[in-house]
């Protein structure tokens, strides 16, 4: 693992980066990656953007091992990247904030030898020969790391998460040889009640449905005759082969594309074409100004309120200066008239555990308390009590006791008291310019908040990873051993071959193997 890059990363996106554990590797896996990267190399080679090849050799990627993560981070380093190994599906906050950072993660577990094809689980392949060869091309890479940004600040809802769960759960389901009937069944109904409980298709959503059409299942060039650059298709033997055909139907891409739902179980129907990867660009920055980062006002405190998760509201005071509130929008009380470009909100109320920042950096120490906005021009005292008429009609009292911390907090409209906390963070702003996902000062994020999931970073993949390698009988692991050698050494002998073939049969369905020694006495004869 590139250790020098996951000491550098905030506790928060640390917990789920991995060692590689190279040696863990099996020589089935080591058979899978050749198999795989062979018969895409094969595929690719004039279906691909003409970056792909070239791109494989300057990121460290090779057919015939699986790439080691030092090495690939190396060279990306060249690129302007840096890569870290994860395990399987992580956090789509955490996935985007990494390529914010000009980060890859690479899932460091490889596919079973079951499902070569295609697998709906992370792998290395995905992640290392889908995603790293076209970070070549400069226009690609400035487009993944401003789109990670994009789908960093998008709000997501609180089912968003439940569904990512129910998705991670099911391809490491998929993936586990040793899973029941039952548990791929269970994992199934789970991820559909998941998809039954999304209440709204949210702005995350949206934004993993761009990337989804572009850097995961993107084409480019003509309709009549495109060229591969998306990771999907760039790592799936069987999406490789089938996306050019006529039954794959092919439309220009736009910002309307994030209106299009995906389904990772199976191949897609339909993909987008880009004009050039500039062309992604564009999209994106149309896409970027839908978002509550950009619009603000009462689009962004509305897009906060239903989302029910954490989000932070930039605030801007009297004077044109700028702080920063992160929390869960729980009420927004508006007056009756308008207070502001956008703006018709009065109250705005945050439920705890809550930050306030300047400059994207915390400036209080954590307190499990809610916060108020008071949208107006008036400012606080530095401490002690206050009470003050706002613009909008509004009266408020309290005793400030430091910085933003108020007791005995008060609140009327028309002589009627508002049901606000007595004890509470208190902000006056005259506008919201921007709302967007997440907290504001990233590096608290586990201080304040939490985990981003309920499971232990890799847990459920380090267990799936490990069955897989206790399903193979050392005897069978010697036999792909044996192939390999007689493969690296040039010099298959097609007589022992035979024998390893029969040999290979008493095991079951073990076809990989069948082929490697097809692939060896054609070469002979």
């Amino acid at each position: 693992m590139p250790t020098s890059v996951a000491k550098g990363l905030p506790p928060h996106l640390k917990r789920y980066v991995v060692e590689q554990h190279y040696e863990a590797y099996t020589p089935r896996d080591q058979a899978v990656w050749r198999h795989v990267m062979g018969r895409l190399r094969a595929h690719l080679s004039d279906r691909a953007h003409p970056i792909y090849l070239e791109g494989l050799a300057q990121t460290g990627i090779e057919g015939e091992v699986i790439p080691r993560l030092e090495t690939m981070n190396e060279k990306l380093q060249k690129l302007g990247w840096r890569c870290v190994g994860v395990r399987g599906f992580i956090p789509p906050a955490v996935f985007t904030e990494l390529q914010t950072l000009g980060i890859l993660a690479i899932a460091a577990d490889i596919r079973s030898h079951k499902t070569l094809l295609y697998t709906p689980a992370p792998d290395i392949v995905h992640e290392s020969a889908g995603h790293a060869p076209i970070l070549a091309d400069a226009a690609y890479a400035s487009y993944v790391r401003a789109a990670g940004e994009v789908g960093f600040k998008a709000i997501a809802s609180a089912e968003d998460r439940a569904l990512f769960e129910a998705i991670r759960n099911l391809s490491v389901v998929k993936e586990d040889p040793l899973a029941s009937a039952d548990d791929v069944a269970h994992a199934e109904h789970r991820l559909d009640a998941a998809s039954r409980s999304v209440r709204y298709v949210s702005e995350s959503t949206k934004a993993s449905r761009l990337y989804w059409w572009t850097a995961e299942y993107g084409l480019v060039g003509t309709l009549d005759a495109p060229r591969l650059y998306g990771a999907g298709l760039l790592s799936s033997i069987g999406e490789a082969e089938h996306c050019l055909t006529p039954a794959v139907r092919k439309v220009p891409l736009s910002v309307e594309c994030v209106n299009m739902a995906y389904d990772i179980t199976r191949m897609q129907p339909q993909l987008f074409v880009a004009r050039d990867f500039s062309h992604l660009n564009d999209v994106l920055a149309d896409f970027k100004q839908t978002l509550a980062w950009t619009r603000g006002g009462d689009y962004g405190l509305d897009e906060a309120l239903r989302s029910r998760a954490v989000n932070h509201l930039v605030l801007r005071e009297q004077g044109g200066q700028s702080i920063e509130l992160t929390g869960e929008v729980r009420a927004v009380h508006r007056a009756g008239r308008d207070t502001g470009p956008a703006l018709t909100a009065s109250v705005i109320e945050v439920a705890g555990p809550t930050m306030m920042s300047k400059n994207f950096r915390c400036t209080e120490q954590p307190k499990r308390i809610d916060a108020v906005v008071l949208v107006g021009s008036e400012r606080l005292p530095a401490r002690g009590p206050f009470s003050m008429r706002l613009k909008s009609g509004l009266e408020a009292s309290g005793f400030v006791v430091e910085g933003h911390e108020v007791v005995d907090f008060r609140v009327w409209e028309h002589g009627v008291r508002l049901p606000v906390p007595t004890w509470a963070y208190v902000a006056i702003a005259e506008a919201v310019p921007s709302v967007a996902g997440g907290p504001a000062d990233t590096a608290k994020w586990d201080e304040y908040f939490g985990p981003l999931d309920s499971f232990h970073a890799g847990t459920e993949e380090e267990e799936a990873r490990a069955h897989k390698a206790a399903e193979l009988p050392a005897p069978l692991a010697g036999l792909y051993t044996e192939v390999r050698r007689m493969r690296e050494a040039r010099s298959p002998d097609p007589r022992r071959l035979g024998q390893i073939a029969e040999e290979a049969r008493r095991f079951g369905d073990e076809q990989l193997l069948l082929m490697e020694i097809d692939e060896l006495l054609a070469r002979k004869n």
